[in-house]
């Protein structure tokens, strides 16, 4: 065994690699990417035993899991929350077709909306597919669960979903790691016929995913990350999940007075449960993000045990659980370890500066000042900060892709202009097909791509488009005499801000590129480069 100082997400890598990985795809968002980047960074990664290149959005990545795993081999996928929902047709029908080599899916969950949209539980998705999740309690749990959810994958021959949320993803511990399993050999599915979704042969997958919920059932009561400890207070019992379970034992560092199962494997162990239940006058539910197992418990159990939990009041609806609300619920008067300090002064995001995006809005408030009617989509990427002062540049911004499609709909209503802001990433994710619809239409829009030469708001991973994006305008249908390339400096402001309006006013769909690379990313190649 050796041992390493390691984030979760680190962990969960860690634990990957050493499971016999073959391939990790994912595309970058916060709170995931340390994964992917760690197993770049590793040995296996650069010598590219392990394959670890940044796919183009999280449909692709899992698809091309889907691929790794027809043949034979283990497979990783990673992305935050709301990635699932670009993935989840693959993801779902991955359930229907079985997996031959073992999948891992590993979404990363944001409550309280750190640096994302909204605060989805990704739980929810695994019970929808029905398949295997986990939810590791601490970084150590993190790595053992790889070895063991990749061989449940195998065995179940189903996906499993792993789920963490920020505070487990970006915290440190130190983890015992051990010896690195041999990957897979190259083998054929038994029954290759599964993977052909024709609806007689997804009706046959379908019935034999029911009849293995049974299974999965049993192996969650028999986990041994699912833990039952017996307390000699029954007034309440309190059920805690994934990093709700340390938050709960820091209260108690001699142990629980009452009843406590700890859940990190799912689906919930029922039987378990209703033990408590019986036994208990009560039960806590404590679990960080929305109220997954309350509200199935509060579906199995009898209606006069009394339930506590988001649900109840005992915990906040919404946001993130801290140890101070957890005591709260406990009885305990808060200590506020978590509170907000009063002598510091809130610093809200700001683009960097001297950032080629700050020159696009200079230009692009200057011409819409003309335009009273104007409306700027904007879309997901460090750009979106367009929205806060000083610019106040965008007027909406709903999830990545949208601004292109959004603007066509808003031109369709009659918005004159109507605009979209994109970044570079972000449009080859999931932006070309709203660009086609638009341009199939004849939409009067105009699109700026604001391409800074990398997916600058995770870190610096590589654009899938880089150096590719005039042909792939021209390749849907953009008209050559429409589409500019400019570079957004304050010097070619008077440049910029004519090309704008005079695109503005074209009837159909223009594209505008101000390209110059992220000064973040500039800035440490100038210093490998010293070095």
């Amino acid at each position: 065994m050796t041992k390493k100082l390691l984030l979760g997400d680190q962990a969960i890598a860690e634990g990957a690699i050493n499971a016999g990985l073959s391939g990790v795809y994912a595309y970058p968002g916060t709170p995931s990417t340390e994964i992917t980047e760690y197993i770049q960074d590793s040995e296996q990664g650069r010598n590219g035993e392990i394959h670890c290149r940044w796919c183009t959005n999280e449909k692709t990545a899992m698809e091309a899991a889907l691929g790794m795993s027809y043949a034979g081999k283990r497979a990783l996928v990673c992305m935050k929350h709301v990635g699932m929902n670009v993935c989840a047709d693959a993801f779902i029908n991955s359930a229907i077709t079985g997996v031959n080599g073992g999948i891992v899916v590993l979404a990363a969950d944001d409550p309280s909306m750190h640096s994302s949209q909204n605060e989805q539980d990704s739980r929810f998705y695994g019970k929808f597919a029905m398949i295997p999740i986990m939810e590791p309690s601490n970084q150590q749990e993190a790595y053992d669960m790889m070895s063991f959810a990749f061989d449940l994958s195998e065995q179940l021959k189903e996906p499993v979903l792993m789920r963490v949320v920020t505070r487990m993803a970006h915290s440190r511990a130190v983890v015992e790691t051990g010896e690195q399993r041999k990957q897979n050999a190259l083998n054929a599915p038994e029954r290759s016929q599964n993977w052909v979704l024709l609806p007689a042969i997804a009706r046959r997958r379908y019935n034999e995913l029911i009849a293995l919920q049974p299974t999965m059932a049993d192996k969650s009561e028999a986990s041994k990350f699912n833990r039952y400890t017996d307390g000699a207070d029954k007034s309440i019992g309190v059920i805690a999940c994934g990093i709700g379970y340390n938050y709960y034992m820091e209260n108690y560092p001699q142990g629980s007075p009452y009843p406590l199962l700890k859940i990190s494997q799912y689906p919930i162990p029922a039987a378990t449960i209703k033990k408590m239940a019986k036994e208990c006058a009560s039960l806590l539910i404590i679990e960080d993000g929305q109220p997954f197992v309350e509200e199935q418990i509060r579906g199995i159990l009898p209606v006069e045990c009394q339930i506590k939990g988001r649900l109840s009041g005992e915990l906040p609806r919404a946001g993130e659980l801290t140890p101070d609300n957890v005591k709260v619920a406990l009885g305990f008067e808060s200590t506020q370890c978590f509170g907000t300090s009063e002598n510091v002064v809130p610093r809200p995001p700001a683009l960097c500066q001297g950032c080629g995006h700050r020159s696009v809005y200079e230009a692009l408030n200057r011409i819409v000042e003309k335009y009273p009617e104007a409306r700027v989509f904007g879309d997901i990427g460090c750009y979106t900060l367009g929205a806060l002062p000083p610019y106040k540049a965008i007027n909406c911004c709903v999830d990545m892709g949208a601004s292109i499609t959004m603007a066509k709909g808003a031109a369709d209503a009659g918005v004159f202009p109507a605009i979209a802001v994109i970044g570079d990433s972000t449009f080859t994710h999931s932006g070309m097909t709203g660009l086609l619809d638009a341009i199939n239409a004849k939409s009067p829009i105009t699109v700026i791509i604001s391409d800074n030469l990398t997916t600058a708001m995770t870190g610096g991973q590589d654009s899938a488009g880089t150096n590719k994006f005039e042909d792939i305008c021209f390749g849907l249908g953009v008209e050559r005499e429409h589409l500019h390339v400019v570079t957004p400096l304050p010097q070619n402001m008077e440049e910029i801000t004519r090309v704008m309006e005079e695109e503005f006013n074209y009837k159909g769909v223009s594209v505008i590129i101000p390209r110059r690379e992220c000064i973040q990313t500039l800035a440490r190649k100038a210093k490998a480069k010293k070095k």
